[in-house]
């Protein structure tokens, strides 16, 4: 994989995560080599209130993004026009990247963005398939490592500056679910992020081998500040464990800032399902958007 200024991958990016990276990690090749089209097809019923954000302005669709073992399946999306564009990494919820995480990346364009979602289970299994979560988890989540979906974020990161405008000292990530579990160990991993946006992830959990660190346990060395929007009434989610990681984060003299809605169940931000919450989402979606400008992001 590529070695440059913003992939912070020498020995000394590495102090402080023992246990997080590993390498050399295993590789395997691509089950899925597309994205999936529609909507995950792990969910109940799709609802009415499906928010679908054109492309007028903007330039969006999916990508092949170099990775150590070839290209992997992602989606871009960005403002049209030659930038630099400030980029945020997005990273998907555990159903892979579909319509969803697509029209996410979509509003940050119109917000001026460089926005990717690499499919970071594209070696695990064929998301486009699946139908059941908890089979999902098991069969694809579970047998992700760590050190793997966060080198395809770095391969992501340099992609996006070398081939679509993107800015390489200005960098963000925002994830959901899963993919805010990821926004703390990301950025406990990379120096030079800018600022982080973690949707409702957990922050505790099984630690395994090729899974090693929970957020709580990264929550004193991440290298930028996190915004953390979280539903009170999330089942999965103890609000105590949230506290304690923002806690632990801000006794190592870091920043993170929590937001918790109190009648949210998990999902709240996630349209396509009857967990949205469309005040909260939106109140979360424009404190997202402030965040990180003030963070230099924007």
């Amino acid at each position: 994989m590529q070695n440059d200024d913003t992939g912070q991958r020498d020995g000394a990016s590495l102090q402080g995560l023992d246990g997080l990276l590993n390498p050399p990690f295993s590789r395997r090749g691509f089950v899925m080599t597309s994205l999936m089209t529609g909507l995950t097809l792990a969910t109940t019923a799709v609802e009415a209130q499906v928010i679908h954000t054109d492309s007028t302005g903007i330039e969006a669709g999916e990508v092949k993004i170099p990775a150590a073992d070839g290209p992997m399946p992602g989606y871009r999306a960005m403002p049209q026009g030659n930038g630099p564009f400030p980029i945020i990494l997005v990273i998907e919820e555990i159903f892979g990247v579909h319509d969803y995480i697509k029209d996410i990346c979509r509003r940050l364009a119109k917000a001026g963005y460089c926005a990717v979602a690499p499919e970071l289970y594209a070696r695990q299994g064929d998301l486009s398939t699946m139908t059941d979560a908890k089979v999902i988890i098991r069969d694809v989540i579970s047998k992700t490592p760590d050190a793997q979906w966060i080198a395809d974020l770095d391969a992501t990161a340099s992609w996006a500056v070398s081939a679509a405008n993107g800015d390489a000292a200005r960098i963000g990530t925002m994830g959901w679910c899963r993919g805010g579990r990821g926004v703390w160990l990301y950025a406990a991993h990379r120096k030079d992020l800018k600022a982080g946006v973690a949707w409702y992830g957990p922050v505790g959990g099984e630690r395994t081998a090729i899974q090693p660190r929970t957020g709580d346990d990264v929550a004193a060395e991440i290298n930028a500040p996190l915004l953390c929007l979280y539903g009170a009434a999330d089942t999965g989610i103890p609000v105590a464990a949230i506290e304690a990681a923002r806690d632990k984060a801000k006794a190592a003299g870091k920043s993170v800032e929590l937001v918790l809605y109190p009648e949210a169940p998990h999902g709240f931000h996630a349209d396509y399902r009857p967990s949205y919450r469309k005040v909260d989402a939106e109140d979360g979606w424009a404190r997202a958007l402030a965040f990180l400008k003030a963070n230099g992001v924007a």
